[in-house]
């Protein structure tokens, strides 16, 4: 079934199709995004890859050095930013250092005009998109999310079920590691036989400290669950950042989703539901790097599944995946039920509480660093 269709990975700072640009996915050099808001640096890697462009390497060295090795990790979404103050409208200054508008009346500061940046808790990374997809959702999606709120990252929120659905996490309890640039910007270099720029947790250990962040990149992540904690960073304009998301469970090579105790054939339900009752729709997963507060948009990735049929020799899209690509970027959302109208029936049969006790007895022994399990203390 996976030989039908073709993974291709899109990346820029908007939604706008017009603004993505493809990504040599697994190749060491990094793809350079700008927009009015952000530079950007990304590295894609997918593990067994089988998508565009055409001769794109099966894999990269990254998988093959720790902590990934050992964790089996299946793809990575790496990149180095660095945030850029927005443009102001209001130039003109009182004699006491105040902005005023064309009128001469006087403008409030902004949180971020006085911190210089966004707070820890406003800078969100997650999926989102523009239409429903609950016609799509397998059997036992709703305890699929159980699992990975309690074991990924409990601080996930959203609603699968909405007309336009997202699932967000705040960046620095959902980014597996996390560099912070000093004055001198050193780091964060190519490194080809680790497979482009490598992002460890670190970076400038005085500014870390002077918060109190954890040195390792589970304590951050678990450190970040806290919203005081949280309040205390800020992701400041003009510094350099590099952060890196990776996990094992979602297989692009069979298009599923593998979880401790539970798995998801996705392309299976996909082809047998949603071509059927949706042949033209794409098959979309977009990665949003955004502000909670603002709602402004930094960093798209989208992963893209397209039908073998529309793909040309050399790789390029045909007509038709042109066509299907310019609607899915500007599809109006349907109207339907909210979440609440789907709690009772979309586990499809599925016993929840037995898979969820099967996750458990899987991930016995093992530390929960984020805390999932409820037995560590909570960090200050």
């Amino acid at each position: 079934m996976t030989d039908k269709y073709i993974i291709r990975v899109t990346a820029g700072p908007d939604y706008d199709m017009s603004c993505q640009t493809e990504v040599a996915v697994n190749s060491p050099n990094p793809l350079k995004i700008s927009s009015d808001l952000i530079d950007v640096e990304l590295n894609v890697k997918v593990k067994n890859y089988r998508g565009l462009p055409r001769g794109s390497p099966s894999t990269s060295p990254y998988f093959e050095v720790e902590p990934h090795k050992y964790n089996n990790d299946q793809y990575s979404i790496g990149f180095k930013f660095s945030l850029k103050e927005p443009e102001k409208d209001m130039s003109e200054l009182t004699e006491g250092g105040e902005r005023v508008d064309d009128e001469g009346e006087e403008i409030e500061h902004t949180e971020e005009d006085v911190i210089g940046g966004i707070l820890g808790r406003d800078l969100q990374f997650g999926n989102d998109f523009d239409h429903p997809i609950r016609d799509r959702l397998p059997p036992g999606f709703g305890t699929a999310m159980n699992i990975v709120k309690w074991w990924i990252d409990p601080g996930l929120e959203g609603d699968a079920y909405a007309d336009r659905p997202y699932l967000y996490g705040c960046g620095l309890s959902s980014f597996n590691a996390v560099w912070v640039g000093g004055e001198k910007e050193e780091g964060l270099k190519v490194e080809e036989d680790k497979g482009g720029i490598w992002i460890e947790e670190g970076g400038d250990e005085e500014w870390r400290g002077t918060i109190g962040v954890p040195e390792d990149g589970k304590k951050r992540m678990k450190w970040a669950l806290n919203e005081e904690n949280r309040g205390k960073w800020v992701w400041e304009y003009g510094r350099t950042y590099g952060v890196d998301f990776y996990n094992p469970y979602i297989d692009f090579s069979e298009y599923a989703l593998r979880l401790p105790g539970f798995s998801v054939p996705i392309m299976k339900y996909w082809d047998g539901q949603g071509l059927r009752t949706h042949p033209k729709r794409l098959h979309q997963l977009r990665y949003v790097l955004r502000n909670r507060k603002t709602g402004q948009v930094y960093l798209v990735v989208l992963f893209t599944l397209h039908r073998a049929e529309d793909i040309n020799e050399d790789g390029s899209l045909k007509p038709a995946a042109i066509e299907a690509l310019r609607k899915s970027s500007g599809a109006e959302g349907e109207k339907g039920e909210s979440l609440a109208d789907h709690k009772s029936e979309e586990n499809g049969g599925l016993d929840e509480d037995k898979a969820i006790e099967e996750a458990k007895k899987k991930l016995e022994g093992v530390s929960l660093d984020a805390k999932l399990d409820g037995k560590e203390d909570d960090v200050d």
